[in-house]
């Protein structure tokens, strides 16, 4: 709806957002519909590296998919919302897919691009081996998987010494739940995850990948790079 509504010159507020986290934060609009010189860092450096074939999973309004698309690259931009998916169309994404990614199995990619958290899909830490092996089916022989993530481990008291104070009835600090509002209509609650690069480096070995950080941003959040 939010999608819809922006595009059509209806855009008159933005997506609120609660989480587990006891945090209140607002979803801007027109963020959602960025271009390449308004991305961050870690983005721009996620997409001058894609090559092949790409599914950009998540792909919300497009904007990846547009950048690629001017550069001459094959890519396909996979979202489970109908709505997104239509303003995809309407902005001249040429290549979509309405689907889950936990349920599509369509071609082998070279590309995979799972940008602003898309790891977060998994869900929880113990769903990352089984979300990473679905992804391992999706790629070619010397495909990759292109990810951004966040270790928000500052969001959390530190002590004196320097550690911090996680709640015991917590599995993985990076287990968020959010739930989002726009305008009159609240979706439900969803699990999302955050997870550090060292955690995801020792998960990613136990699936057999390869696991490389690429660039490390300003605020705790990194690009890493798996491969087979």
């Amino acid at each position: 709806m939010a999608l819809q509504d922006y595009y059509a010159g209806n855009y008159t507020e933005d997506i609120s957002t609660t989480s587990s986290l006891d945090e209140n934060d607002v979803l801007p609009l027109p963020y959602l519909f960025r271009d390449f010189g308004q991305m961050p860092l870690i983005e721009q450096e996620a997409l001058r590296l894609s090559r092949g074939r790409v599914l950009d999973i998540g792909c919300g309004a497009g904007n990846h998919l547009l950048y690629l698309q001017e550069k001459g690259v094959d890519a396909i931009g996979l979202d489970r919302s109908k709505g997104a998916i239509d303003i995809c169309q309407k902005r001249g994404v040429k290549h979509t897919v309405c689907a889950d990614i936990h349920n599509y199995n369509g071609k082998r990619f070279d590309t995979l691009l799972l940008l602003m958290n898309g790891i977060g899909i998994a869900g929880k830490l113990s769903q990352l081996p089984k979300f990473l092996a679905h992804l391992k089916q999706l790629l070619s022989v010397n495909g990759q998987i292109l990810l951004d993530s966040s270790n928000i481990i500052y969001m959390f008291d530190e002590d004196q010494d320097g550690g911090y104070w996680v709640p015991g009835n917590m599995d993985y600090y990076g287990e968020v739940q959010f739930q989002m509002q726009y305008k009159n209509k609240k979706g439900p609650m969803f699990d999302w995850l955050y997870v550090d690069f060292n955690t995801l480096l020792t998960y990613a070995k136990k699936e057999n990948f390869n696991c490389e950080l690429i660039v490390e941003g300003k605020h705790f959040d990194y690009l890493a790079r798996l491969t087979l």
